[in-house]
C-alpha cells in the first residue's frame, strides 16, 4: 500500500512526483534527487524551511491519547467516522489522506472497514511513531496542515480530520471530483464535568456555524450526524482524557492526576459532531 499512497504525493522542494525507495533504506525521493530518509519508527518527515510555529503533541500527549483510545472509550466515533468514509473508499485505487492523524487510532479503524491506500499527517513526531507502528502500511508523514499539502491535485479520495485543524483550499484541491471531507468536532457540553476538575476549557457556541463558514466556499455540506458517548472513567483515565488534547501543552500531567485524586470514577459524556462536505462531481 506504500507504493500506492506514494503515488498521490509530490516533493515540497520542486513539486515532482515521489517514488518509495526501499534500498540501500527507505526513503521517498523525487526524480530531481530530493530524498526523504524514513525515521527508524517508520514514518518520514517532509517539512523543509523555516519551522512551524504550531506547537506539536509532545510524547507524554501522544502515550495519553495512545491509551485512552486503545482502550477503546472512542470506539463508537471511530465506527461512525469509518461508517461514514466507507462510501467514499469503494473503488479500486482509492486514497485516504487523515489529516492531523496523530497516533492513528481513526485511520485504523477506517482501514479496517475499508481497505484502502493511506497517508497520515502530523506535525508531531511522537504521535506518528505510533501512528508507523498502529498503521505500518500507511505512509505517515511529518508535516504542517497550514503549508500547502505535499500531494497531487486531485488524488485523494477523502479526508478525515478528527480534532485537528483544517485547510478548506488545500483540501478542494487534493481531492478527486465527488471527494469528500468527514470532519469530527465537539459540541457543547463535550466532556463538561471533567473539563470542571481538569481546568480544560470548554466549548464555545457557535462552533458549526464557523466550521460551516470556513468550508462553505470549497464544499457543500451532505450530512451531518450527533454521536454521544456516555463514560465512566478512572482517576488515570480521566487524566489520560485531558492530557491528550489541547489542555495537555498547559497542564503538568503530574499535577493534573493529583487534581484528579479521590475523586473515584468520572462520569461524563463525549458529545461529537460527525459533518460530511463533498466537491461536485465530474461533469459528464
Amino acid at each position: 500500500m506504500l507504493s500506492d499512497a506514494a503515488s498521490a504525493l509530490r516533493c515540497p522542494v520542486c513539486q515532482d512526483a515521489l517514488d518509495v525507495e526501499t534500498r540501500p533504506r527507505r526513503a521517498l525521493r523525487c526524480p530531481a534527487g530530493h530524498s526523504f530518509d524514513a525515521a527508524k519508527q517508520g514514518y518520514f518527515n517532509l517539512l523543509t524551511g523555516k519551522g512551524t510555529a504550531f506547537e506539536a503533541d509532545s510524547a507524554a500527549m501522544a502515550a495519553a491519547r495512545h491509551d485512552f483510545l486503545s482502550a477503546g472509550h472512542y470506539a463508537a466515533l471511530a465506527d461512525a467516522l469509518a461508517e461514514l468514509a466507507a462510501p467514499g473508499l469503494d473503488r479500486d485505487g482509492a486514497v485516504v489522506l487523515d489529516s492531523g492523524t496523530g497516533t492513528g487510532n481513526y485511520l485504523n479503524a477506517v482501514l479496517k472497514r475499508s481497505p484502502a491506500a493511506s497517508i497520515g499527517l502530523d506535525i508531531s513526531k511522537f504521535a506518528l511513531r505510533r501512528a508507523a507502528r498502529l498503521n505500518p502500511g500507511t505512509v505517515n508523514i511529518v508535516w504542517d496542515v497550514w503549508r500547502p499539502l505535499p500531494l497531487v491535485s486531485g488524488s485523494i479520495d477523502v479526508v478525515t480530520v478528527v480534532f485537528a485543524p483544517r485547510n478548506p483550499p488545500e483540501f478542494a484541491r487534493v481531492l478527486r471530483p465527488g471527494g469528500r471531507v468527514i470532519v469530527v468536532t465537539p459540541r457543547p457540553g463535550h466532556l463538561a464535568e471533567v473539563a470542571g476538575l481538569a481546568g480544560m476549557l470548554r466549548i464555545e457556541e457557535g462552533k458549526d456555524e464557523r466550521l460551516a463558514g470556513s468550508m462553505g466556499g470549497h464544499f457543500t455540506m451532505a450530512v451531518q450526524e450527533a454521536l454521544d458517548i456516555p463514560l465512566q472513567l478512572g482517576e488515570s483515565e480521566a487524566a489520560d482524557l485531558a492530557f491528550m488534547g489541547p489542555a495537555g501543552h498547559h497542564l503538568d500531567r503530574q499535577e493534573l492526576v493529583a487534581s484528579l485524586a479521590g475523586t473515584g470514577t468520572v462520569e461524563t459524556t463525549a458529545k461529537f459532531a460527525l459533518t460530511v462536505f463533498t466537491t461536485p462531481p465530474a461533469s459528464s
